[in-house]
């Protein structure tokens, strides 16, 4: 069964919040280190996000794609209460072992 992911990244000082849809997180997760590391073009690149903070999980992609718009349309704040839910210490989930 194919599954999806709505994921939020941040650069390492954790000023910059991004969000985004995949059904690879972390193939996903290295273009956006490649990204930040090379040619910088896009949103996440431009400010070096590339640190996993938060990865839900769905089986219906167009689930995950609202949950993606549903979550893009919020405040930053509203933003930081979903991942302390998770995440209450804002640690980056992909640098740990």
């Amino acid at each position: 069964m194919k599954r999806y992911y709505v994921y939020i990244i941040t650069n390492k000082h954790k000023t910059v919040l991004y969000t985004g849809v995949t059904n690879d997180w972390q193939r996903r997760i290295n273009e956006h280190i490649q990204d930040a590391i090379t040619e910088r073009k896009s949103f996440a690149g431009r400010n070096n996000c590339q640190f996993l903070l938060l990865l839900e999980e769905y089986q219906n992609p167009k689930d995950a794609i609202a949950r993606e718009k549903e979550i893009k349309g919020w405040r930053r704040e509203k933003k930081m209460e979903l991942i302390k839910i998770s995440n209450p210490d804002w640690k980056f989930l992909n640098m740990e072992d």
